[in-house]
């Protein structure tokens, strides 16, 4: 006879036991075979049976969670390249020149450290949104859809969103991920 364990705790029960012993949590046990209790078709055996398995992509859809990965990765690069200029006690000396270039005389320290704390939230969040929207489109979540909508928006304002963003809001696509 198969070894049965407890669904709350794990403890292994002898086939005597009705409860068990370690948490009294009772027995589990499959229903019984016949018409009324026969349970739907796809459905599994166990109390939490596996999820029934998602349609796979269209084929015209497959490539698009790898486009906001490939966001992701140049996102990322861009912040590690802005992240060492500010460490280099030479590029914070480039970049507080280019300040005073720019007209600004007063406490550019200040100024310096303002702007880098905005690149790093710019290009984070934007990094963060590009991973979201890969995992999401992938794993074919609406959150995914709704974080590449935001992604294509964004890279709207300088054209090259718009026929990203036009797919996205197709109806075919929305439906894929189960936004209507």
């Amino acid at each position: 006879m198969p070894v049965s364990h407890c669904i709350n705790c794990g403890a292994e029960l002898a086939a005597e036991h009705r409860h068990c012993p370690g948490c009294g949590t009772e027995r589990w046990t499959p229903p019984q075979e016949n018409s009324s209790s026969r349970p739907p078709p796809g459905a599994g055996s166990q109390p939490f049976g596996p999820a029934p398995p998602r349609p796979a992509a269209p084929p015209r859809l497959r490539w698009l969670p790898l486009l906001f990965a490939a966001g992701a990765v140049f996102w990322l690069i861009q912040l590690v390249q802005f992240a060492a200029i500010v460490a280099a006690p030479t590029g914070r000396d480039e970049l507080r020149q280019a300040l005073t270039n720019a007209g600004i005389t007063k406490d550019v320290s200040t100024v310096l450290a303002v702007e880098s704390v905005l690149v790093f939230l710019l290009e984070g969040t934007a990094a963060a949104l590009h991973a979201a929207a890969y995992y999401g489109l992938r794993k074919f979540r609406a959150w995914g859809w709704i974080a590449a909508v935001i992604v294509a928006a964004a890279w709207s304002l300088v054209l090259v969103g718009v026929p990203m963003l036009i797919l996205l809001l197709r109806r075919t696509t929305r439906q894929a991920y189960g936004v209507s």
